[in-house]
């Protein structure tokens, strides 16, 4: 058996302010081939999910706060107890623009590595509007902040 223990789990920081703790895929104990899950934290005022996409479909479940969502060309409030579907090959962007902080658990499927973790701790993030198409009209900026050392 294998148990996957979130209070053993330290989860990685990014640049853009947030912290995700892989609960199955990753650094967890738990792999599936059908789907990636983990939770993540995203810092008040800005704490971020940057603009990206990938080809896996995906769900983002809000546990505590709320954020700005852009998905596509729309951007709108996602809270606490929503949860949104994100199709494949869907941009999409998550900020936290509250004072707390916004806790979520994702779920994409299939299993495998998604390419803007990697792109984020690189500092090599494709940027909206020049490499990939913009933000809705008013979203809070796509952060590419290089990595700190």
């Amino acid at each position: 058996m294998k148990i996957s223990d979130l209070n053993k789990t330290e989860g990685r920081r990014f640049p853009a302010r947030r912290v995700t703790r892989n609960i199955v895929g990753g650094s967890s104990p738990i792999q599936a081939e059908a789907f990636s899950m983990g939770i993540v934290t995203l810092d008040p005022e800005g704490g971020q999910v940057p603009w990206h996409n990938h080809e896996q479909e995906e769900v983002y479940l809000v546990l505590e706060g709320e954020g700005e969502m852009c998905l596509g060309e729309e951007r709108f409030t996602l809270k606490a107890g929503q949860t949104i579907f994100i199709p494949p090959a869907e941009f999409h962007q998550l900020t936290n623009r509250g004072k707390i902080p916004l806790k979520f658990i994702y779920c994409y499927g299939p299993a495998g590595d998604v390419a803007h973790w990697r792109q984020e701790l690189e500092g090599t993030l494709p940027k909206e509007g020049v490499d990939v198409p913009p933000l809705p009209e008013g979203a809070w900026p796509q952060c590419t902040d290089a990595p700190e050392d």
